[in-house]
């Protein structure tokens, strides 16, 4: 180790857990929020809004995925206020599950009730980006040796 450095967090030769990144998607019929964050940093960073719909929807999600190379996928799958899911539900759950066949990364699905709502209330300029990021920092904050910011 370099004079005047030390190591942290356990010395010399600790272990760090590897950076793991993240791509959050916060589906819609009509528009798909995302997301990007990451383990190092803890948190999550609204990226855009993807506006169209069928194939060119997973070409898009393609193009986001060869651009960031994330190593897995966070889907929001909504659910009433009392938890029950509705037709919205399988609908996010069918998005995430077309996602794994089509591009082969893990999928973790996350309840986003109030999402959009809650990013709304921050004026965020783009609403369903700003709920993706939602959904992955609740997802974050889930993970072990994350450090929240």
């Amino acid at each position: 180790m370099p004079e005047g450095l030390t190591a942290r967090s356990g010395g010399a030769g600790a272990a760090f857990p590897p950076v793991q990144s993240f791509l959050a998607l916060d589906f819609g019929l009509k528009r798909v929020g995302v997301a990007v964050g990451n383990t190092l940093l803890g948190r999550a960073s609204a990226l855009k809004t993807i506006a169209v719909q069928g194939p060119a929807r997973f070409e898009a999600i393609g193009e986001l995925l060869r651009e960031w190379q994330p190593q897995a996928l966070v889907v929001g799958v909504p659910y009433h206020p009392d938890g029950a899911p509705h037709e919205n539900t399988r609908r996010a759950q069918r998005f995430g599950r077309q996602l794994h066949a089509r591009f082969g990364l893990p999928v973790h699905e996350v309840d986003e009730r109030y999402s959009t709502t809650e990013a709304l209330s921050h004026l965020a300029a783009d609403a369903d980006a700003a709920a993706a990021a939602i959904i992955l920092d609740q997802f974050l904050r889930t993970l072990p040796h994350v450090a929240v910011a």
